[in-house]
């Protein structure tokens, strides 16, 4: 039988928006799930009125909550908005600065970053938004440290995604977060949905990597490396096992995952090492070499910049004995 999550988040419906976002983060933050021990998160919508209209009118929303409920959720997050010269009620960006005051993480998807940085949550703080909205949003809020081209920003309780397919890499970024590596990628599997995409991956993608590892030179080099992390993995050995010089390496990366070779094996590596740390009980120094990264010092710094956590306290958090 599933069990009840104790992480509330209030999702805040505003006319106009795009269902897209809203159905990503229900569909990994909402949904009952068995293969990871039942409901993750009470997931629960609320909005300023009884009646929501959707965007072009699709369909109208009803049986919400209201704001209220914001007074007692754990996460908050704002939907994208239509309109982003249109100023939201008053009653509406109270709501949002009350959750924040004391203590809810607050979450905006696309051009909900406005509606974050019309409240005030944003003044200082990194964020990202759609690439389309980037000269509006620098012009309307110059207090906002906007980092554009990247999929999400996770500013520890304040975080972005550009919007659209980005939702579900900030909503898996999320579920590692709070419930591990293991539990996320457990999720994407059960979504066929790629887990390999970090924040920092550019927004724009030129073309799709390419599924078929015996016809494609960067899809085979992938998996070729996914399997041999802890050996020695710098761009001329990826390039020689790929067939490619390094320069026509880095262009495959860049075009076809927004990154560079080095920074998806860094990002690998790290997964690998969660995953690790979720899953066993061997050492920091011996997790350290077998996701090749060196030494236990090395594996702090980097589990401390993407989890905030250092390895004894993400294991105590996460651990999840096989």
């Amino acid at each position: 039988m599933s069990q009840e999550s104790s992480h509330r988040i209030g999702v805040l419906v505003d006319d106009g928006s795009n269902p897209f976002e809203l159905a990503c983060m229900t569909e990994v933050l909402g949904i009952d799930r068995p293969e990871v021990g039942g409901l993750l998160y009470d997931l629960r919508f609320c909005a300023p009125q009884p009646r929501t209209t959707m965007r072009q009118a699709f369909f109208v929303m009803t049986g919400t909550a209201g704001l209220e409920l914001l007074d007692d959720v754990d996460t908050v997050i704002v939907p994208n908005r239509p309109d982003t010269d249109r100023p939201h009620p008053p009653r509406v960006l109270e709501a949002l600065r009350r959750a924040h005051a004391r203590g809810a993480r607050m979450v905006g998807m696309c051009s909900g970053a406005f509606t974050l940085a019309e409240a005030g949550l944003l003044d200082g703080r990194s964020a990202t938004v759609h690439w389309q909205w980037i000269d509006r949003f620098r012009a309307a809020h110059p207090e906002v440290d906007l980092r554009p081209d990247v999929l999400f920003v996770d500013d520890g309780d304040v975080l972005t995604a550009a919007g659209s397919a980005s939702a579900l890499d900030l909503a898996l970024h999320i579920v590692a977060r709070d419930h591990g590596a293991q539990t996320a990628a457990a999720v994407a599997r059960r979504r066929v949905f790629a887990a390999h995409r970090p924040g920092g991956q550019r927004q724009f993608i030129e073309t799709p990597l390419a599924r078929s590892p015996r016809s494609d030179p960067l899809a085979r080099v992938l998996e070729w490396a996914s399997e041999r992390l802890d050996q020695r993995l710098d761009v001329a050995t990826l390039a020689a096992h790929a067939g490619l010089s390094r320069a026509a390496l880095h262009r495959r990366f860049r075009s076809e995952l927004g990154v560079t070779p080095l920074a998806w094996v860094v990002a690998q590596r790290i997964a690998h090492a969660r995953r690790l740390l979720e899953t066993t009980d061997l050492p920091v120094e011996r997790i350290a070499r077998l996701a090749g990264l060196g030494t236990g010092t090395t594996l702090r710094t980097h589990l401390q910049a993407a989890t905030g956590l250092g390895p004894r306290d993400y294991r105590r958090h996460h651990a999840t004995r096989e």
